[in-house]
């Protein structure tokens, strides 16, 4: 079967759903508080939080204790936006996967019209608060990047190309970009670099999920790599990303972001991702371990490099030899956020939302 008549397969599968959404709805029930945290997608969102946070500490910038919190407060309600907006417009194919089957609009518990109100407000709220304890840049960006997951993204991307993924993907990477902003109020190829990281971690990452989640994607008319291209297509291009994925992971021991430690980190972990990539690209259909090993990893392997970030600080940075107004310092907040940002991603060890 060639990719045009698996991809109008697809559109039909689509119509149907969009045909049968409405009947098939049931009736809502009375929500409960874990509902609507259930909506935000919290291991996302606490992942997004601790590269943000990651991008805040490394900024040349140091803001004050009150700005701080809300900047992250912000930061975190904006993910949550995402989260629930994402949630909303998927609730058809939600219904008919079974990783998504039972959140809390397929099951009725929560209707969309109250997750759509809870997004927006979500989103307003993160984007205001942003722009009044830092900046209208760093404002811009959240707000840029909640309306790309949505409309780029959830309503065009995931349901017409098997590249969604790939492009979609610069949503999820601009957390660390966010915190550097919230921090200057510019930006700069350090927090460039770290964005770069995550965009290229996010095909290997989702896919390895994919493959093993083929059938899910097809019932729900999502065209992902997998479903369209085909195991051995998809296998090749996480190991071609896996390896670009590599090199990039070096860019903050060039530019200076990271010294030596956090060097050799990144390149012991760059070695095991490929070799894990190289894996999965030589085994079988039938073998669906060796996607859930790469998927596992990927998870352990961003939270190791951003956990180093943090923690191997190296010499100044490129911004930092240029920034002239670093006075605003204050160590005391600068050491806890690193406490946060481990806790963050701690939290979020089992990520595996799409």
């Amino acid at each position: 079967m060639n990719v045009k008549s698996i991809t109008g397969r697809l559109g039909e599968r689509r119509a149907h759903l969009a045909s049968s959404s409405d009947s098939a709805r049931p009736l809502v029930h009375h929500w409960s508080v874990s509902d609507f945290v259930a909506l935000t997608k919290p291991r996302v969102m606490m992942l997004a939080v601790f590269t943000a946070l990651v991008g805040l500490s490394r900024a040349p910038v140091r803001l004050d204790p009150l700005s701080t919190f809300a900047a992250v407060l912000a930061i975190a309600a904006g993910a949550a936006a995402a989260g629930v907006l994402n949630m909303w417009y998927d609730a058809d194919i939600d219904a008919v996967m079974t990783r998504t089957a039972m959140r809390p609009i397929p099951r009725g518990k929560i209707s969309r019209f109250e997750a759509l109100v809870f997004g927006l407000v979500l989103a307003g709220f993160a984007v205001v608060v942003l722009a009044l304890a830092t900046n209208l840049t760093a404002a811009a960006l959240l707000a840029g990047t909640v309306l790309f997951y949505i409309v780029v993204y959830s309503a065009w991307l995931k349901r017409s190309t098997r590249q969604n993924i790939v492009i979609g993907g610069a949503a999820g990477a601009l957390p660390p970009v966010i915190g550097w902003a919230a921090a200057t109020g510019e930006f700069g190829l350090e927090p460039l670099a770290l964005f770069l990281m995550i965009f290229l971690w996010t095909p290997p990452h989702f896919w390895a999920l994919a493959l093993n989640r083929t059938d899910d994607y097809a019932r729900a008319g999502a065209p992902m790599l997998p479903v369209v291209a085909g195991r051995a297509a998809t296998t090749r291009q996480i190991l071609i990303y896996s390896g670009l994925l590599a090199v990039a992971s070096e860019l903050p021991l060039v530019l200076g972001l990271a010294g030596r430690v956090y060097g050799v980190i990144a390149a012991i972990c760059g070695v095991l991702f490929l070799l894990l990539a190289g894996q999965l690209n030589r085994s079988t259909g039938a073998d669906r371990r060796a996607a859930h090993r790469l998927f596992v990893f990927s998870i352990i392997y961003l939270f190791v490099l951003f956990a180093a970030l943090l923690i191997d600080q190296g010499g100044e940075s490129f911004s930092s030899r240029r920034a002239s107004h670093a006075g605003r310092s204050a160590g005391a907040v600068h050491a806890e956020l690193k406490s946060v940002a481990i806790r963050s991603a701690l939290c979020a060890v089992n990520f595996s939302e799409v």
